[in-house]
């Protein structure tokens, strides 16, 4: 659904921190940035294939900006990740600018809607994949987006019980991101799939930057307490 004058009139961008520093998101008051089909979000980075960008046109001009390393698109917000040299001072202002400038042209954040997403359950999937999909679906996955990143089933080996997942958004590069994994993520499955013996993040890719920053884990509660309303289990 595309906004209505009304709305661009009345459109007001809040901004929330997110666990990871290098991460920010952006929620548009009353405006869907995605809906129906694509509603469990949509993650592009700078050094994806160009196919991948151009099917956001709200991504590719947020990855214009220099400075921003990748996107994630939500049913409502939008999270920005950027490099870490890059100050939010500077790129706020930018981010915004698209943000309006998106919504006023009309354009959905998404050309196309995929036939399948990463939790959907396949004719051949197995029974402990089919309830990996539904728990990460159902119970990860909302309390994840809660603080602007995502969390997607990549594959699951029957030989060894290893889940592999994508992290996306805020949790890209998030110094709690591995809490989130270990204590949560991989507790839950454990806990309800005996089949499962641990859970590992997809290797993010180098990045062009060749400055890293290294940060003491912050805000680490703030995860704990959104999967722990979700029911995850933690373990000391």
């Amino acid at each position: 659904m595309l906004p209505s004058l009304n709305q661009l009139r009345s459109l007001f961008i809040q901004t929330a921190d997110t666990p990871n520093p290098e991460s920010l998101k952006f929620v548009p008051n009353g405006l869907a940035i995605i809906q129906g089909d694509d509603s469990n979000g949509y993650f592009v980075t700078k050094s994806d294939p160009k196919d991948d960008i151009l099917r956001s046109p709200l991504a590719k001009q947020l990855l214009d900006v220099e400075g921003v390393k990748a996107v994630y698109l939500g049913a409502d917000f939008v999270t920005v990740t950027k490099f870490a040299e890059h100050k939010w001072k500077l790129l706020r202002p930018q981010l915004f600018s698209v943000i309006m400038n998106w919504a006023d042209s009309g354009k959905p954040a998404l050309l196309e809607k995929p036939e399948i997403s990463d939790t959907t359950i396949l004719e051949d999937d197995s029974e402990v994949v089919a309830m990996i999909k539904e728990l990460i679906e159902a119970r990860i996955r909302p309390a994840v987006q809660e603080d602007g990143g995502d969390i997607r089933y990549v594959s699951f080996e029957e030989d060894t019980g290893m889940v592999t997942v994508q992290l996306a958004g805020s949790c890209v590069g998030c110094p709690s991101s591995s809490v989130t994994l270990k204590q949560g993520v991989e507790n839950m499955l454990m806990h309800y799939i005996p089949e499962v013996t641990a859970v590992q993040a997809l290797e993010e890719e180098p990045s062009e930057e060749s400055g890293t920053t290294e940060s003491a884990p912050q805000e680490q509660k703030t995860y704990e307490q959104r999967l722990a309303a979700a029911g995850i289990p933690f373990s000391d």
